[in-house]
């Protein structure tokens, strides 16, 4: 049996993954802020399912937070095989009108926890010769926008890179970028989204379907939906002015209101 630890798990993508991977019979540690909502969550997929479920509350904005889950990441004795760093959010406003604390703040969770949290991971995994990590980042990490774009695609370049480092040991990493995903995330940065096209909205459950289906091909970058496949290359090949200005277009057509 194998264990997954998944942070932000009771929302969202998290929670998806976390449905996903214990309907296909791995046990779960699941990480987030909110205790009552984890302990509501594991009972909920351990009658389910079966699985054992362990929570673990934790803040990845604070250190503790960060050193309880890395902790148990090296738990030799209860090893991890699967590692989701999910856990993120957004701060609504345009660069100055959001404070540096909230900035600094999203740093630490998309950047510095997610750091500790792959190296606490991969350490044991690489001993072992096995494991996985999955970092969730966002089809942002392509575009130029602010704090937001530039953590997420912090996630991307250190996920692949480490990826090349620790390829052939039997660590696989991969970095996942989904587009717009009906999740509690825009509202619980007080975002409106009644003004994003119905076409751009994905399903959270398929695209953790697709993650793991690209895992297991062996990918290092999961983009789910052909159609973020599609704006994710057209960026890619894009001149950089010409894509700055489409985001910033992009962001106060479709961005928080």
């Amino acid at each position: 049996m194998t264990t997954v630890l998944i942070t932000g798990a009771t929302a969202g993508i998290g929670a998806a993954f976390a449905r996903k991977l214990a309907a296909d019979g791995h046990d779960l540690v699941l990480v987030a802020r909110n205790e009552e909502r984890l302990h509501e969550q594991a009972t909920d997929l351990h009658d389910r399912h079966g699985v054992e479920v362990e929570v673990l509350p934790a803040d990845l904005a604070e250190d503790k937070g960060i050193e309880s889950v890395e902790a148990r990441l090296r738990d030799g004795a209860r090893p991890v095989h699967l590692l989701v760093n999910n856990a993120g959010f957004g701060n609504k406003g345009a660069y100055l009108e959001v404070s540096m604390a909230d900035e600094l703040r999203m740093l630490k969770v998309h950047c510095e926890a997610v750091l500790r949290l792959t190296s606490a991971a991969a350490e044991g995994m690489r001993e072992r010769r096995r494991g996985a990590v999955v970092n969730v980042a966002s089809v942002a990490a392509f575009t130029p926008r602010g704090t937001y774009g530039a953590s997420k695609s912090w996630v991307v370049q250190f996920t692949q890179g480490v990826a090349r480092d620790l390829a052939g040991t039997g660590v696989r990493l991969m970095a996942l970028c989904p587009g717009f995903v009906r999740t509690e995330f825009h509202q619980r940065a007080g975002m409106g989204t009644d003004n994003v096209p119905g076409w751009l909205w994905l399903d959270a459950d398929k695209v953790v379907a697709a993650a793991l289906r690209d895992l297991a091909h062996g990918k290092t970058l999961s983009v789910p939906d052909p159609r973020y496949k599609a704006l994710t290359g057209l960026m890619r090949l894009a001149p950089r002015g010409a894509v700055s200005r489409a985001s910033s277009t992009t962001g106060r057509k479709y961005g928080p209101k």
